[in-house]
């Protein structure tokens, strides 16, 4: 798990590098884990930022494996939506500034890692989604929220219910990254933003990021679990498997309208 995600430091930021190839899917046990390095982290005063990336060129993350959401009845399927949950929550309320590094597709929980951190820069080849409702889920790690507090409700929508994709530039223009840099320059840009929060006093960093945090308008803790509670209700229906299982065969879903 630790080649999975591997942690490093420099100087008073840590490095969190995604490297699950091919496409850096999440799995119960390596959402565990984040959850475990977020705490980790916690006990580090001297750690004032946090950058995610990717050891990939082409996938920043491509969220869940659907492989693991073939056939399961909602008890099965909460591992994933409270492991998702934790991590991604433990992620938001980390002491100190989160950066997501996007170097190619975040799609799903990939994207919502990345929603769950303070900013995002983007590389000019990104592409983000959340695709759940697609295959018959919906986004159980705080998208419904996080990306609603970025974008609106309208984009949100647009990219939820109507399951549009949106690249890099078209991300900035409507507020889900902060900048868009060229292919290989994420990470570079990421650090010179974890420079800048290194220079803050770390006490007033982590008070002062509660207190925004503190401020979004409509944001509520209580819709996190009502999300992953509509996940799990998902695989009472017969949608939820006629779209995994029509992603795993490479054809068209056919959703009932019962």
């Amino acid at each position: 798990m630790s080649e999975k995600l591997r942690l490093t430091y420099e100087g008073r930021t840590a490095i969190l590098t995604l490297d699950n190839p091919p496409a850096n899917t999440w799995t119960p046990e390596s959402l565990e884990k984040l959850e475990q390095i977020i705490q980790e982290l916690n006990r580090k005063p001297d750690v004032v930022a946090l950058i995610i990336t990717s050891a990939s060129e082409k996938f920043f993350s491509a969220g869940a494996d659907l492989k693991r959401f073939d056939n399961l009845t909602p008890e099965e399927a909460r591992p994933f939506a409270e492991g998702f949950g934790k991590a991604f929550e433990a992620l938001s309320d980390f002491n100190g500034l989160t950066i997501a590094a996007i170097n190619g597709y975040a799609m799903g929980g990939g994207l919502e890692v990345a929603l769950a951190c303070d900013l995002r820069v983007a590389e000019e080849r990104a592409i983000m989604a959340l695709p759940e409702a697609a295959v018959g889920l919906l986004p159980c790690a705080g998208g419904t929220q996080n990306l609603a507090i970025l974008v609106g409700e309208a984009w949100a929508k647009r990219m939820i219910l109507c399951g549009e994709k949106v690249g890099a530039e078209k991300a900035l223009e409507i507020g889900l990254v902060e900048e868009v840099v060229g292919a290989g320059e994420s990470v570079g840009r990421a650090k010179a933003l974890a420079a800048n929060a290194e220079k803050q006093s770390p006490d007033a960093l982590r008070a002062c990021k509660k207190l925004v945090q503190m401020s979004r308008s409509g944001f509520s803790r209580d819709a996190l679990p009502n999300e992953r509670e509509l996940f799990l209700e998902l695989f009472n229906g017969k949608n939820q498997q006629e779209g995994v299982r029509a992603f795993l065969e490479k054809r068209k879903p056919e959703w009932s309208y019962e």
